[in-house]
Order: structure tokens, then sequence, then C-alpha cells
């Protein structure tokens, strides 16, 4: 079953429990799909190429409501960052499962090892590798941060 029928078939479900926040969020990641079909005049239908741009739309409403997490708590608007809170785990649900630190530390070292990184200067070659394989399954800010880690000591 490719992701955009399951998102689907999860809206279904939220209907049918009458579950509207969930129902909500699911609708939401739904119409901006359908806005990057109509965008690019695709269909994200087939799984082999639909699962990883729906990836990325998925990561795209995720980092949107981690930001806007921060700048309601900045504010002290409590009753806004649990609503978003709840969004950000419906759509967690889609992404596929995340690697451990280690995993992430062990494809970074690869990846600097492998380009032959030696300086901050040759960042841009590993997270070229990485971006492609870690892609979904790890925060790429965080893999960027670990990179200057290594490459600067």
């Amino acid at each position: 079953m490719s992701l955009k029928a399951r998102i689907t078939d999860d809206m279904k479900s939220a209907m049918r429990a009458k579950e509207t926040a969930r129902l909500g969020t699911i609708r939401l990641l739904l119409a901006a799909i359908k806005q990057r079909e109509v965008d690019e005049r695709i269909e994200l239908d087939d799984a082999a190429l639909g699962d990883p741009i729906i990836g990325s739309i998925v990561e795209k409403l995720i980092k949107q409501r981690k930001d806007s997490i921060s700048q309601f708590q900045a504010a002290g608007r409590d009753d806004l960052v649990s609503a978003e809170q709840a969004e950000l785990v419906v759509l967690q649900a889609y992404l596929p499962e995340q690697l451990s630190a280690a995993e992430v530390e062990a494809a970074v070292i690869a990846a600097i090892t492998e380009s032959g990184a030696a300086s901050a200067r040759d960042m841009g070659k590993v997270m070229g590798l990485l971006k492609s394989r870690l892609a979904g399954r790890a925060d790429m800010g965080q893999v960027s941060a670990l990179i200057k880690t290594r490459l600067a000591g």
C-alpha cells in the first residue's frame, strides 16, 4: 500500500471515529499533497515515485509545526503549543522509522571518509552524500551539526 493510500485510509477511519483533531491534520496533509500534484502536474500515486515526495511534504509540515511550537512557547501560548504538538504526533506517524544517534554518527563518519573531507569547507560534499541516504530518517539539522563537529575537531 502506498503512503498516499494509507493517509487516505487513515482519514476515513478518523472520520468514522469522529477524531476531529486527527482528521484536521490528515486533511491538511492531503491538501498539501494535492497542492504539490497540481503545482507539478503529476499524480503522486505510484509507491516508487510518490512516497519520497510525500515524505518530503510530511517533513516540511513537521518542520513548520516545530517552528510554530517554539514561537508559541516563547509567546506563552500553551493552548496553541498543545494543538501543534498533537498535529506533530499525527504527522510523525507517516515518516519512516528514524535512525538512532549511533546510526547517524556512523553514516556521517562513513560519508566523511568516502568524500575525503578534511575541513569545514568540504561540508557540502558530505551533506550531498548524506542528504539522499538519510532523507526522512534523520533530522538534517542535527546531521549538519554533527558534520561540523567532526570536521572541526
